[in-house]
């Protein structure tokens, strides 16, 4: 059995939510105890005093297999993930053709395992085709692998449909992840309305078009009793609704993307469409309550979206622009600029970027107790860098942090124990 010992570091604790010096020792790529003595034969990290976390879980991650290949592969993701300090990838369905059916499914499981130095598990569609009429075969999907059901960005705008969907997986103890957005409201949009969106003559969706996709989801939930993820909350009206959900006792949580904690409608700016995401970024009161939300605990999870684009997508106008970002290798620097404003603790952080996700989705990884999958980063919270786009390891080069100063740098990444990343 391979044993590694990780001396002096700086062990980021979800779980315990403790920040604190210590040692960590790893056995055959389980988690074997904190602060032993060092076994015999085993292998030394040496740590240098800097930050040992659980892997980050990134839930909703975009890959571009089957269909979009030229925009992110399996390997090309899973070398941009070790490098960022995430060690599971929790895949999006919105490919071509959508993973709608358990033989899809199962060919992009097979392939992910071949290709990729990290773990990747698939959500699946909820409906056929993602089109939001005809619910997919659920239970035989859980039997092939899926963690989670949705449409991504398609909101269904049949209701009757939709709650059909959810009353068979609350049946079979299925999670549904929704995209809260009025349909309607938000078709075509590519700002936030207000006096920016206005002043740049951009095509723009009010914020209340997420509160009143919400409350519809959740009266569906209410209805049925199905367990429900809100995929992104990023506006202050959303959140009421969000409370009482979870007062009246519903099984309802809640993600957030890492951009809208970070960024907002001006970053903008000249037109850049780096910065076109869906929803698109809101205003900074906005972006102010998400974060008071996620360290209050309303919002349980912080996932980074990654969604690859290609430079031809991306070079048109903003209205006509491909929406999303890749953010991989830039979630946790990003991370970062919640925890040097005083905004979240490292402990707090990783609790919504790794233990909230495995406990939701039911897995083992996201803790640094004893018996969990040794899926560890290191990482300097502090180390300085400019990113350059160029040097990412994701076929597309679409981040909206390009030439941006940055903390927080992955100096090391392991899965199961074994080494898949060293800077």
């Amino acid at each position: 059995m391979t044993t590694l010992h990780f001396a002096n570091a700086r062990l980021i604790d979800p779980e315990a939510g403790t920040d604190s010096p210590g040692s960590l020792t790893v056995r055959d790529g389980a988690i074997l105890g904190r602060d032993a003595k060092l076994p015999k034969g085993a292998e030394v990290v040496e740590c240098g005093g800097k930050c040992l976390a659980p892997g980050i879980i990134d839930w909703g991650v975009k890959i571009g297999e089957p269909g979009e290949r030229h925009r992110e592969s399996f390997r090309s993701a899973g070398l941009a993930a070790a490098a960022g300090g995430v060690t599971t990838i929790i895949a999006r369905p919105d490919t071509l053709p959508a993973i709608d059916t358990p033989e899809v499914l199962e060919f992009v499981t097979r392939r992910a395992a071949e290709s990729a130095p990290v773990r990747i598990r698939h959500m699946a569609a909820l409906t056929k085709g993602r089109e939001g009429r005809e619910m997919t075969e659920i239970g035989f999907l859980l039997d092939a692998g899926a963690v989670a059901f949705t449409d991504v960005f398609a909101v269904a705008p049949d209701t009757k449909a939709l709650s059909r969907a959810l009353t068979y997986a609350r049946s079979l103890g299925a999670l549904v992840v929704g995209h809260p957005q009025e349909p309607g409201l938000s078709k075509g949009a590519s700002a936030t309305s207000g006096k920016f969106a206005s002043l740049r003559g951009l095509p723009a969706v009010t914020p209340l078009a997420e509160r009143m996709g919400l409350e519809r989801d959740l009266a569906l939930v209410e209805m049925t009793r199905a367990s429900y993820h809100a995929d992104q909350i990023t506006t202050a009206a959303a959140l009421p609704a969000l409370q009482r959900a979870r007062a009246a006792g519903l099984d309802v949580t809640a993600g957030t993307s890492i951009h809208h904690l970070t960024l907002n409608e001006f970053d903008v700016g000249d037109y850049r469409t780096f910065f076109k995401l869906t929803p698109p970024l809101r205003s900074e009161d906005d972006r102010q309550a998400v974060i008071a939300a996620l360290a209050d605990g309303t919002i349980d999870v912080v996932a980074s979206f990654h969604t690859p684009a290609d430079e031809e997508s991306k070079r048109r106008p903003f209205e006509e622009a491909a929406t999303g970002a890749v953010a991989l290798e830039t979630f946790l620097p990003a991370a970062m600029r919640l925890y040097h404003g005083g905004h979240l603790t490292l402990p707090a952080l990783f609790r919504a970027m790794a233990l909230n996700p495995a406990r939701r989705l039911g897995l083992p990884q996201g803790r640094l107790a004893e018996g969990a999958p040794a899926d560890l980063v290191l990482f300097d919270p502090d180390a300085p860098f400019q990113l350059d786009r160029f040097a990412l390891r994701s076929k597309s080069k679409n981040t909206p942090f390009d030439g941006a100063r940055m903390e927080g740098k992955v100096l090391a990444t392991w899965v199961g124990g074994a080494q898949v990343f060293a800077a």
